[in-house]
């Protein structure tokens, strides 16, 4: 299927798991995908796996003169955007009475911060009519044990779409989110030694109604039906990709 011919996107956080995945997706649809990502030896590696639809530039997301930096190269060589995934973020575990002022500022630096102006700082390149998709998480709205300021931050970015929504009526612009449940990607293995990821994994899945745990591309087609014109009266939206676990 090629719904995204024609369209130019960028998915930051797109060297790994969930923003990788829908890198692929996105261009196997049609589109012209730019990605980002911190470290350069990675986004080459995601480049050269994901093939000549897709161009890396380096950039870390919670810097805005990295933003800048992006967004004058998609200025120059496209002139537009019409689809962004504002996707980079991460977080690891700290009970409430070990959260230190650097794990406080790290999280929100990249899941509230860098999401803000990854989105402000495209509204010039965005075009009428453009979608909008972030990166919640399930864990906005489930209370999770020493994963406190991770599940802040991801509730904070659902309310950024309620918002932008409203900001950005007059120009059609649709915003977003999908929330993936436990889905296996590095960023979920990292949170636990590498011994106890297989028990992390499994304890997860026993929480999902489903009985397992996502992969990264059932999130990326997600991703990509909402950039689709398929989604064209879905706005301000949560879509959940998480085989039921904050469903019941």
């Amino acid at each position: 299927m090629n719904t995204l011919t024609g369209k130019i996107a960028l998915v930051t956080g797109g060297t790994s798991g969930i923003g990788l995945a829908t890198a692929k997706e996105l261009a196997a649809q049609g589109a012209k995908v730019y990605i980002t990502g911190r470290r350069q030896a990675e986004l080459e590696s995601a480049v050269a796996a994901l093939g000549g639809q897709v161009t890396g530039i380096r950039a870390d997301a919670s810097r805005l003169a990295d933003l800048d930096t992006v967004y004058a190269q998609i200025a120059e060589r496209d002139g537009r955007l019409d689809v962004l995934f504002a996707n980079a973020g991460g977080g690891d575990m700290l009970p409430l009475g070990a959260i230190t002022e650097e794990h406080f500022d790290r999280i929100f630096a990249t899941n509230v911060r860098g999401v803000l102006f990854t989105v402000q700082k495209a509204l010039p390149l965005l075009a009428n009519g453009s979608s909008v998709i972030l990166t919640g998480s399930t864990v906005s709205v489930k209370g999770t044990a020493n994963f406190s300021v991770y599940s802040a931050s991801k509730a904070a970015v659902r309310n950024f779409a309620r918002s932008w929504a409203l900001d950005l009526q007059g120009r059609g612009i649709r915003v977003n989110v999908v929330s993936p449940g436990p889905v296996k990607t590095p960023g979920l293995g990292d949170l636990v030694p590498e011994e106890q990821r297989q028990g992390l994994f499994d304890a997860l899945a026993a929480q999902v109604p489903l009985g397992r745990i996502g992969e990264p591309e059932e999130v990326g087609k997600v991703v990509a039906f909402l950039a689709s014109d398929a989604a064209s009266f879905i706005n301000a939206a949560e879509l959940f990709v998480d085989g039921g676990m904050a469903q019941i």
